[in-house]
């Protein structure tokens, strides 16, 4: 379990905020506007109202605690700037920034964080991989075009074996494993025959896995 603190609760940092206490994370979120504070106080362990932009504010908060901070402060790109500048001064080491434009962006991206989000952005690229590619239920990039990908099984796949799936490139994308109600079967090869309704995830290069798209529609 981590502790994490999240600057700025609007939509995207409350979701954070949710989400990570649902993973079994303790998270103090921190706004200017007690109205916020007032109708989230029993959602997450910790709610500090203060002015995030206040050096000597976020230093008496004991922030260099958390595990990593979140500053997710909306369209004000002047105290997001000045936040983070804050947090660098008084020694928080895991920063990671909501950036909402690329001058924003820009000017973060010098202050030396560890990550910048772009979650509009993000969030957009993922719809339109989502559309494209429909029989993909969700994928991750581990960089390097490398990617993780979540693979419905319709019906026209059924009782299909894996390597007849692949074919040509099953030398070349890793099985990782099956879903299927509710179990996961983890020995996977290219005699495993597949099931409607399975979850079959895959690892490989996104030039190679678009090549098998055609099948799997």
């Amino acid at each position: 379990m981590a502790h994490f603190t999240v600057i700025g609760l609007g939509v995207f940092g409350l979701s954070a905020c949710l989400e990570l206490i649902h993973l079994g994370h303790t998270v103090t979120g921190i706004d200017s506007n007690p109205k916020v504070a007032d109708k989230y106080v029993d959602k997450l362990t910790q709610i500090i109202i203060c002015d995030c932009t206040d050096e000597k504010v976020l230093r008496e908060i004991g922030l260099t605690n958390s595990d990593t901070v979140l500053v997710a402060i909306g369209k004000d790109m002047q105290s997001s700037i000045l936040c983070t500048l804050c947090l660098k001064n008084i020694g928080v080491n895991e920063i990671w920034v909501k950036a909402s434009s690329i001058p924003h962006h820009t000017i973060i991206s010098k202050l030396g964080v560890s990550r910048i989000i772009h979650p509009e952005e993000e969030m957009g690229i993922r719809v339109a991989q989502s559309l494209n590619y429909p029989m993909v239920n969700d994928y991750i990039s581990l960089g390097n075009d490398l990617y993780i990908v979540e693979i419905d099984i319709k019906e026209n796949l059924h009782d299909f074996y894996l390597g007849k799936l692949l074919a040509a490139e099953k030398d070349k994308i890793n099985p990782l494993l099956v879903k299927r109600e509710g179990q996961v079967i983890s020995q996977v090869d290219m005699e495993f025959q597949l099931k409607v309704k399975d979850k079959l995830i895959l690892c490989g290069k996104r030039s190679t896995l678009e090549n098998i798209a055609p099948r799997l529609i």
